[in-house]
């Protein structure tokens, strides 16, 4: 079981890395480590080298840790993200928020290659995340690290409705057109069947993943404020005969979206006090 000084000796090592006034982390999803890139004066730093630190295993995650500047605004940045489907206890897939919260971060923002389970959730939307449906262990079960927050904490609003509304005013300016959904977590690896993904959209999802939530819960459990962006990759809703989910393409889709993104998180990181 992980403890509070499993967290803090991770926030100790990084704590000469990342300079004090660090405000703003992100988690960079499925082929959107490129975002990385623009991180100017860029401290690179392998999740290897990092204390308790697990390791990322996923396609398109590079398991980096990126300290530097976007567009102007200090960030720290992951270069993947870890996943329950790696065999990795729930602790460990959100191990990096709580040693953000130690770090002194305030704003999480995270992204994920998703697929559309409604029709307007073509292969390229952005959609930002206004709520979400956990279908993961959650992260919270077990006991609880009060110096993080309460046993039982808000979700009612997971996602910041000022960093949404501040989002949609970014994408309007720069002509990106922003969709705005549910995002459904689930386990994975394996992709969804048509009946689960009917399911899905049941219940009140507009798209599916396997990250994300977990993260969210414990951000939030330690008042960190939320902002979420699905890259849609892939349509779960027509299913033709010849119609198959590929993680390769996954992965090419994620990248096309990416300069989007990029856009997008850097208009709304200058707004962030």
């Amino acid at each position: 079981m992980i403890t509070y000084n499993d967290y803090k000796e991770a926030a100790d090592y990084l704590r000469p890395l990342v300079p004090e006034n660090t405000k703003v982390a992100i988690t960079l999803g499925s082929g959107l480590g490129a975002l990385a890139d623009k991180i100017e004066d860029a401290t690179v730093i392998p999740y290897g080298d990092i204390p308790n630190f697990p390791k990322s295993t996923a396609i398109g995650h590079k398991g980096n840790l990126i300290v530097g500047k976007l567009d102007g605004t200090l960030v720290v940045a992951m270069q993947g993200r870890f996943h329950y489907y790696e065999g990795y206890t729930m602790d460990k897939v959100t191990f990096h928020v709580r040693v953000f919260k130690l770090l002194g971060i305030e704003y999480l923002l995270v992204s994920n290659a998703a697929g559309g389970l409604t029709t307007n959730m073509k292969v390229g939307t952005l959609m930002i995340i206004n709520d979400h449906i956990n279908l993961l262990p959650n992260p919270l079960i077990g006991p609880n690290i009060d110096e993080f927050g309460p046993r039982f904490s808000d979700m009612t609003r997971p996602y910041d409705r000022e960093m949404i509304a501040a989002a949609k005013e970014v994408g309007q300016d720069l002509g990106i057109n922003l969709e705005e959904g549910v995002y459904v977590g689930w386990t994975g690896p394996s992709y969804e069947t048509p009946a689960e993904c009917n399911y899905l959209r049941t219940i009140g999802g507009n798209a599916i993943g396997m990250s994300t939530v977990p993260e969210v819960i414990v951000a939030r459990h330690a008042s960190m404020r939320v902002f979420g962006v699905s890259v849609i990759t892939n349509e779960n809703y027509h299913f033709s005969d010849d119609y198959v989910n590929d993680g390769d393409d996954v992965i090419v889709q994620a990248d096309a979206a990416s300069e989007y993104m990029s856009k997008i998180f850097s208009g709304l990181i200058r707004t962030l006090k």
